[in-house]
């Protein structure tokens, strides 16, 4: 169990078709209260067929095409992250820019809630050489398929509850 101060974190994951922010292709969601609680996984058709980044992730176009936009899984997006104190990801910058970027294309309220990034609790925590999530994941023997969003989220959430059993506070990461 997670020490003082409990909150609930909602640890995303995008993956993006190209090198437009808006371009998400991809998003899980892991909650985590006490201990990881729900997840969610979407594929999502993101504006246009530019893809540029099957070769990380793996995801086509054929893939996503009759999957719903980010506008169309928003209220669900919504409804999962609506309790969360944090939202959570690896390299956040990343994550926040994409979630920013989608809620802009569609026309959608951005969801005002302040991100933590396991990349600098890492960084702050932890003495490793490097501090890539294929690199901390496999130091802390945590399961990765890196590049596939309910993987790399799921990889986050278990990172962030190691950091918090060391005693790194919220603040840290932030």
């Amino acid at each position: 169990m997670i020490k003082n101060e409990l909150k609930t974190i909602a640890a995303i994951d995008f993956e993006t078709a190209n090198y437009g922010m808006e371009s998400a292709c991809a998003l899980s969601m892991v909650r985590i209260r006490d201990n990881i609680d729900a997840e969610r996984t979407f594929l999502i058709r993101p504006p246009n067929r530019n893809f540029r980044f099957t070769y990380i992730h793996g995801i086509s176009w054929e893939d996503v095409q009759d999957s719903p936009t980010f506008a169309e899984i928003f209220d669900e997006i919504s409804g999962f992250i609506k309790d969360a104190d944090y939202l959570l990801a690896h390299n956040a910058p990343f994550d926040r820019g994409v979630l920013k970027s989608c809620c802009e294309y569609w026309g959608l309220k951005y969801p005002e809630i302040p991100f933590l990034c396991t990349l600098k609790g890492c960084r702050r925590g932890l003495s490793l050489r490097r501090n890539s999530l294929d690199y901390v994941c496999s130091h802390l023997n945590i399961p990765l398929k890196h590049h596939d969003s309910r993987s790399d989220a799921m990889a986050a959430a278990k990172i962030f509850i190691y950091l918090r059993k060391t005693g790194m506070s919220y603040t840290d990461m932030l």
